[in-house]
């Protein structure tokens, strides 16, 4: 049993720290790359509709599901998935395994956005506007890019290593706020351009004719993608939740924070992209193309371009420092109860790990660069069996789990703990029947769809 100073030392020390953390976990690159993509190839405004009702249906569920895991167990998701049910110790295993194959990957790519923010904070973001050989250049060369990751991975162990209160709990309530008056404020500035008012109906308004079958599965997908579901994180989150605090509010308003900071990142990227090619809506394509080669451009040919590229990749840096210090946070949480390590000598060991295994990729794009697996690069080939195939598995089990073997009254009774749950008949219906079908749509998609 854990002392009063330790429980402190080791939970949100309130429900706004709570909330922005887990937030700034799920507002992540997804949101600020993948959204606006996602939503200009299908419909513009059919697709933020059905993400919006999938945002409070099935995403809902599957995080009340994770955080109430957490809380009721207060263990780290490896445990915790075996104090639910001990046939379930697998799964945990795998949940466990999808952080710490996304850490490393998701850093080297954290180190290129702060390589874009020194360019344009020096005044050199108009060299990277050359249609993508100066991006091709850049990690085609390990040296800076290993320099990059390396300042990312520091920074990010620097914060986690505080602890939760100290650390990530405080630098959300810092980073958070400044995050989205950033967003807003670009967002703001984007609308004034000219022509930006045809690529705003085009970003909003609903193209029925565009609906179908894949408009639902890349809803679904983001979704999955973006709030940071079945890696472990919301449940090593709400295992340092307050058992006073509510867990459907809270829920709501993770939701809130992370569709709002979504839609706002196609406010700036969909209407700037669409002025900057004319209406030309293949250069709204995903990835780091979109990211680290037509924004650059579009940054380039705006008056005042510098600032708002400062002002973008800081937007970006700090998205994705929120996301990769849950990342990492989990993996030390892990560490520290299977080992019983403190947290200092458990954050060196997953550092140290990160630096090793990040280096992959890195030499995927530069010295190794005609190895593939499966015709992909090693960090999409990470990024690929992680998001595509293992997150939706675990989502999968998790509703087998709580829908069939634990039951429903399992997640109920830690919800009722001090609030009535008011959404009880809707969860019930999401996680017994809804998210399932939902996660073998997501694992079809993936092993048979091009979306």
């Amino acid at each position: 049993m854990k002392n009063t100073a330790e429980k402190n030392a080791g939970s949100f020390g309130s429900r706004i720290g709570f909330v922005l953390a887990a937030a700034g976990s799920a507002v992540g690159l997804g949101n600020i790359w993948r959204f606006p993509y996602l939503a200009a190839k299908y419909g513009g405004g059919i697709f933020l509709l059905v993400y919006l009702v999938f945002t409070v249906t099935f995403g809902f569920a599957l995080m009340l599901t994770e955080i109430a895991i957490g809380r009721r167990t207060g263990k780290s998701v490896i445990e915790a998935y075996s104090t639910v049910h001990h046939k379930f110790r697998p799964l945990g295993w795998l949940a466990a395994a999808i952080p710490v194959i996304i850490l490393p990957y998701y850093c080297v790519i954290g180190g290129w956005v702060l390589k874009y923010l020194t360019d344009f904070c020096i005044g050199a973001g108009e060299a990277a506007a050359d249609n993508g050989t100066y991006f091709s250049n850049f990690i085609g060369h390990a040296g800076i890019p290993t320099l990059f990751f390396v300042i990312y991975v520091l920074a990010t162990a620097a914060i986690v290593i505080l602890g939760v209160q100290k650390g990530i709990e405080k630098m959300s309530k810092i980073m958070m706020p400044i995050l989205l008056v950033l967003i807003v404020g670009i967002a703001i500035y984007t609308l004034t351009l000219p022509g930006a008012m045809e690529g705003l109906l085009y970003y909003v308004k609903p193209d029925f004719s565009a609906f179908s079958m894949k408009t639902v599965v890349a809803a679904v997908g983001q979704l999955f993608y973006s709030m940071s579901l079945a890696m472990g994180i919301m449940i090593t989150y709400g295992s340092y939740m307050r058992k006073e605090d509510s867990i459907e509010s809270s829920v709501r308003q993770i939701e809130v924070f992370d569709t709002v900071v979504a839609f706002l990142a196609g406010l700036i990227i969909v209407p700037a992209v669409f002025v900057f090619s004319g209406g030309d809506e293949s250069a709204l394509n995903s990835g780091p193309s979109l990211m680290f080669v037509t924004l650059p451009n579009v940054f380039a040919s705006m008056a005042g371009g510098q600032i708002i590229g400062i002002i973008f990749f800081l937007l970006v840096a700090l998205a994705a420092l929120t996301s990769s210090i849950s990342l990492m946070e989990t993996v030390v949480s892990i560490i520290q109860e299977k080992f019983h390590w403190g947290r200092v000598p458990s954050c060196l060991l997953v550092t140290g790990f990160s630096l090793l295994i990040g280096m992959l990729s890195i030499f995927g794009y530069s010295i190794w660069s005609d190895f593939t697996i499966f015709g992909k690069q090693l960090l999409d080939f990470f990024d690929y069996i992680s998001n595509s195939i293992m997150m939706p598995i675990v989502a999968l089990f998790t509703c087998i789990l709580i829908g069939f073997v634990a039951k429903t009254t399992y997640i109920e009774s830690e919800i009722e703990r001090n609030e009535k749950f008011r959404a009880k008949g809707l969860y019930r219906i999401m996680i017994k029947y809804i998210c399932p079908i939902c996660m073998l749509l997501i694992l079809f998609s993936a092993l048979f769809m091009d979306l």
